[in-house]
Order: C-alpha cells, then sequence, then structure tokens
C-alpha cells in the first residue's frame, strides 16, 4: 500500500493548500526520499507548472525536498515509445481509440501525452508505475475530473494495484476531498476500479 501521506501529500499539492502542504512537510520525521520527490515531479501533469514552482517554494521554506541522487537526474528528452508502451498497458485494448481521440483534438497535443505525460513523467523510475496511478487517482478526485479519474483507476488496476487498494487511496485523502468530491469519486471507483472480466477479485 502507498504510503497515506504521499497520497495526502499529492492533493494539497494539485489543490494548493500551502499552509496545511508546510505542516505536512514540517511533521515528517526525516527529510523526504525519492518518492516524495518523483511525487511532486509527476503532479504537474494535473496541476500544472506555476503550481509545482509555487509547491517547491513552500516546501523549501517546511525543510525542503532533500537531494536527489544522481540516479534521479534523468536529464533525457520526451520518451514517446516508453508512453506508447505505457500507454498501451494501462488502456489496454482501448488504446487505440483514446490515442486517435487524442490526435483528433491535435496532433502535437498527442504527442505531448505520449512523449512527455506517459513517457517521460509516468515512466520515470522511482516510483512503481501502479504507485504512480494512484497518485493520478487522487489527483484526479480532488480535481473533480471525472473522465480521467476513470481512466486511471481502471489503469492502476491493470498495472497491479488490487481494487481494494484504489478505494483506499481515495478513503485517505476524502477529509481532504470534502462529501462531495469523495462520493462522485466513490461512484466512479465502483464502476471503473474492478478486476478484469475473470479475474480474482
Amino acid at each position: 500500500m502507498l504510503d497515506p501521506a504521499l497520497l495526502r501529500f499529492t492533493v494539497l499539492v494539485v489543490l494548493g493548500r500551502w499552509h496545511e502542504l508546510g505542516a505536512l512537510r514540517r511533521g515528517l520525521s526525516e527529510s523526504p526520499g525519492r518518492a516524495w520527490r518523483e511525487a511532486l515531479l509527476q503532479a504537474h501533469l494535473f496541476a500544472g507548472f506555476p503550481r509545482i514552482v509555487e509547491a517547491f517554494g513552500v516546501l523549501e521554506q517546511a525543510g525542503g525536498m532533500g537531494t536527489p541522487g544522481p540516479d534521479e537526474v534523468l536529464a533525457e528528452p520526451d520518451r514517446p515509445d516508453l508512453g506508447a508502451a505505457l500507454f498501451a498497458r494501462i488502456y489496454g485494448r482501448g488504446a487505440g481509440a483514446v490515442q486517435a481521440g487524442l490526435v483528433a483534438h491535435h496532433p502535437d497535443f498527442a504527442g505531448w501525452i505520449l512523449g512527455h505525460a506517459y513517457g517521460r513523467v509516468l515512466a520515470r523510475p522511482g516510483l512503481e508505475p501502479a504507485e504512480r496511478e494512484l497518485l493520478a487517482v487522487v489527483a484526479l478526485a480532488a480535481l473533480g475530473q471525472e473522465r480521467q479519474l476513470a481512466s486511471h483507476a481502471r489503469g492502476a488496476v491493470a498495472l497491479g494495484a488490487p481494487p481494494a487498494e484504489v478505494h483506499g487511496a481515495l478513503a485517505a485523502v476524502a477529509d481532504l476531498l470534502g462529501p462531495t468530491l469523495t462520493a462522485d469519486g466513490q461512484r466512479v471507483l465502483e464502476r471503473f476500479a474492478r478486476p478484469p472480466a475473470g479475474g480474482a477479485p
């Protein structure tokens, strides 16, 4: 199970709840490790760069995020090959249709999704793919993005997270979301965070 504090950290960053974010960082018994830095880097996919810049500032004042090790600084370009492979694992048989829809919106946007979001960010080492999907689940629930929440809830299960763990991730942040967003998220998870047909519950 992913650390509930890391799930809460993601929601606080995405929602820009700076006072609570600083308090969470100050309450950690030790300097954040790589998983925390990866969660913060990943959050730009949901909250945008300006919010992550602000989060880094708040966290620096609260004790910092630790020093990235040499293996964390990848300095690599976008990776559409890695992105396409991860995209296929998450969306399964629907990957082609989803990708076609993105291309129809704008071909460059589709390229950014595969190369940057999936290839450079979600396929990075430092967190397991299923863990990244759980962070995506709580971020999207917090933002009320139900269509994307459905996709990433299903993706978390496809990448190996038990459905109970996906539901548990939402429960870990329910007090931050409030009753309406929590109920909306639960409704989506009940439908999409399910074992594959014929799979074990």
